[in-house]
This record gives structure tokens, C-alpha cells and sequence, in this order.
């Protein structure tokens, strides 16, 4: 299946970063958050990506050109400056096409700007580029291939955040909960998604509020909770985090690095 990936924004609580690079090329470890991403899909199966461009486009486009497979894997040198035989390429059998959709559009504006690359695939995969997980992604294409929905999500649990959710009656508080411990559960970012959503699109218009505010009244939209790891980068902070967790060995979205040896 086809991966739309949104790559067009800029960042800004990573401005830090963002003033010269995208933010789905902001680093963890050696790669950029995209390419683990990327990596995540492709140890699925799913190597045929369309990347939706819009800030600093040059960089993703660039740093694919350039692309050098030794910075994550093994690899014999051939005498000192020698040929290089690489063991394991990590990315040769990938199909990405890159598309620019745009300095300012939404996510539904960028979706519906490569409705053609989609071609006529009945489904396909999409994903905000910068949040990481460990999920089986194609048992949640499974279960969205069974049902007659239009599209789904991964639903998880905010525990990346911090801060407390409160019940008012009139102007009193009547409640106190921490935001972990609630049954509180967001949009993970990953979506599966038929060909009819472009149907539920309309000009100037985004995917979450109102093309699947559509889908809603439809009964069309359908969503996999998850309680396994998922987190974002949407701060230094997150980003120091998954930083850690790589440097660590730890790293639970890095499936690839915990397979099993035939």
C-alpha cells in the first residue's frame, strides 16, 4: 500500500530546529524523524511513499539525493577510500515520490494535492510524519478492510503529556484527574483510508475537523485504540526523549532492530 506522509510544516514549538529544516527532518540519532517513520512502514511492507512538501522542501529532497546507506548500516570497506559493500541496505527497495503541496495548506489541502499519485488504489496508508509507534500497523489494515469505513486512526492515550483534566459544575470544580490516568484518548496519527475520502474533501477545507466531522455523521469513521508506545515530537522535550530512548538501545519503534535472527 501507498504512504502519504505530511511534510509540509514547519515546526514552530521546535524553533530550535525549524528555522532551517522542516520538522520531519529534525534528528534522532542519525536519521531523521521521517525516515524512522519511513523505516517503521517499510519493515510492514509498505515502501511506496508520497511525500506531501511544503516548508524547506529543498532539505527532504536533498537529503534523499543524497542519501547514503552506510550512516545506518553495516558495511565492509574495500582498503582505506575503497569501494564500500554495504550489508543490509536499509532503503533501496523504497518508491518515494515528492510533491510540493504547498507553504500554507492544511493537512486535507495536501491530501487532496495528491489525490493523483494515489492513483486507483482502493486504499492506502497516511501518516503526520512526526509521531512514532510500535503498533502492527497491518492488523489495523486488516480490521479497516473488513469494515465499511471510510477511514480510520490510531487512537491512543495523551501519557506524553502533563497536565490535568478538570470537572465544572457552574463555576466550581467538582473533579481533578491527571490526563494520564484519564479515559482520555487522541488522534495517534496514523490513518488507513479509502479512496472515497477525497469525496469528503472540499476546497480550502482540512481532513480531521471537517472531512471526518463528515464521515462522523456518516458513521464512516472508525478508530483502533492502542495502549503500546506511541509519542510525538512536537517539543525539544519530546524530542530529547526519543533521543534518549535511541541512544539507549531502547527504542520500541525501531522494529527493525528487534528482529529475530532466522
Amino acid at each position: 500500500m501507498k504512504v502519504v506522509l505530511f511534510c509540509g510544516g514547519q515546526g514552530l514549538r521546535l524553533r530550535e530546529y525549524s528555522e532551517s529544516i522542516p520538522k520531519p527532518m529534525v534528528p534522532i540519532g542519525y536519521r531523521p524523524i521521517l525516515w524512522h517513520v519511513m523505516r517503521y512502514y517499510a519493515e510492514f511492507g509498505h515502501t511506496e511513499f508520497i511525500l506531501c512538501l511544503g516548508y524547506r522542501a529543498d532539505v527532504i529532497k536533498d537529503y534523499f539525493l543524497q542519501y547514503r546507506d552506510a550512516i545506518s548500516s553495516d558495511f565492509v570497506l574495500h582498503g582505506a577510500g575503497g569501494s564500500v559493500e554495504i550489508l543490509g541496505q536499509d532503503a533501496n527497495s523504497w518508491k518515494i515520490s515528492f510533491i510540493d503541496t504547498g507553504l500554507q495548506a492544511s493537512v486535507g489541502e495536501r491530501l487532496a494535492a495528491v489525490r493523483e499519485h494515489i492513483g486507483d488504489d482502493e486504499m492506502f496508508l497516511a501518516n503526520y510524519g512526526d509521531v512514532l509507534t510500535d503498533a502492527p500497523i497491518n492488523e489495523l489494515v486488516d480490521r479497516f478492510a473488513a469494515s465499511n469505513c471510510t477511514a480510520s486512526f490510531l487512537a491512543v492515550r495523551p501519557r506524553a503529556y502533563t497536565f490535568h483534566l478538570i470537572d465544572i459544575a457552574e463555576d466550581r470544580v467538582t473533579g481533578v484527574q491527571d490526563v494520564s490516568t484519564s479515559d482520555l484518548w487522541i488522534n495517534g496519527g496514523y490513518f488507513v483510508m479509502r479512496r472515497e475520502i477525497f469525496d469528503h474533501l472540499r476546497d480550502g477545507e482540512d481532513l480531521v475537523p471537517e472531512a471526518f466531522g463528515r464521515l462522523i455523521e456518516a458513521g464512516k469513521l472508525m478508530a483502533d485504540r492502542y495502549e503500546g508506545f506511541w509519542a510525538p515530537m512536537d517539543t525539544i522535550k519530546d524530542r530529547q526523549n526519543l533521543e534518549a530512548r535511541f541512544d539507549s538501545g531502547r527504542a520500541p519503534w525501531a522494529i527493525w532492530q528487534h528482529r529475530t535472527a532466522p
